[in-house]
């Protein structure tokens, strides 16, 4: 970013004045509900995001304003300014009304229901504008149930977000062990595996046995009584006899894409 801004600067591309002026901005802007973090692409390679639970639709529009506001996309060797790709997730349909109205071009991607108590009040998606150049990285997301589509999605639509391309492997159970192992080349070919899975979560224990590839598991909250809204699924990741397997939170789609973001080159 710094660099990009000096390299303007050296070919009047921007004057002083501007450049003082986005350097005022650096390294986070103050919004007074929120200080929007421009930085952290350029520390980590990742995007702040943008979790739209629990923030306003103005809220919203305002914080992926001031990320869009920062600078341009970089470019595959993370060379530019800017705060890097935006992600807005966990998102219900008032928030992505007004914020698509109010920054048109971001790319939708619906991931599940928003619920309170035992109703469904609407869909939740996320939404990615300046998606990152595309990286040569071989990633799938996998599923135990359809029931975990909801998390897959959100990983699938962050990873694309950071340059990836993941293919998703939907119902691929332990209860029906034959329909994943129908993809065992592709899981000896990829890069990457993130095991999307509730119930008892066996799912990552399998897959981290047969794939040569890091294996990052995202427990759900899918599943009956004693499935604990997750915990028995973490808990079972965290104790899988496949050496190796990283786990991430509780239906934390997010989390898992840029967990796989950071071990791949």
């Amino acid at each position: 970013m710094l660099q990009g801004l000096l390299a303007d600067v050296r070919s009047g591309a921007c004057s002083a004045d501007e450049a003082v002026l986005r350097l005022r901005r650096l390294p986070f802007a103050e919004l007074g509900f929120a200080k929007v973090d421009h930085h952290r692409w350029l520390r980590q390679g990742l995007p702040e995001a943008v979790y739209g639970q629990g923030k306003t639709p103005e809220q919203c529009a305002a914080i992926v304003g001031e990320l869009l506001a920062e600078g341009v996309r970089t470019d595959s060797a993370g060379a530019g300014g800017g705060s890097g790709p935006v992600i807005l997730t966990r998102a219900d349909g008032a928030q992505v009304a007004l914020v698509m109205a109010e920054h048109p071009g971001g790319a939708r991607t619906v991931t599940g229901a928003a619920t309170g108590g035992d109703q469904v009040r609407g869909e939740l998606s996320a939404v990615v504008w300046r998606p990152a150049p595309p990286r040569s990285a071989r990633t799938l997301v996998v599923t135990a149930g359809t029931s975990d589509l909801p998390v897959a999605r959100e990983c699938e639509a962050t990873l694309t977000a950071l340059g990836l391309r993941p293919t998703v492997l939907a119902d691929c159970g332990v209860a029906g062990v034959h329909r994943l192992l129908a993809s065992a080349d592709e899981l000896a070919d990829a890069d990457a595996v993130v095991v999307v899975a509730g119930m008892e979560g066996a799912l990552a224990s399998l897959i981290g046995g047969i794939t040569p590839a890091p294996v990052v598991a995202v427990p759900t909250s899918t599943g009956y009584g004693a499935a604990l809204e997750g915990v028995t699924a973490l808990l079972a990741m965290h104790a899988t006899c496949a050496a190796g397997v990283t786990v991430v939170g509780i239906d934390n789609g997010f989390g898992a894409a840029c967990a796989v973001a950071r071990m791949l080159p």
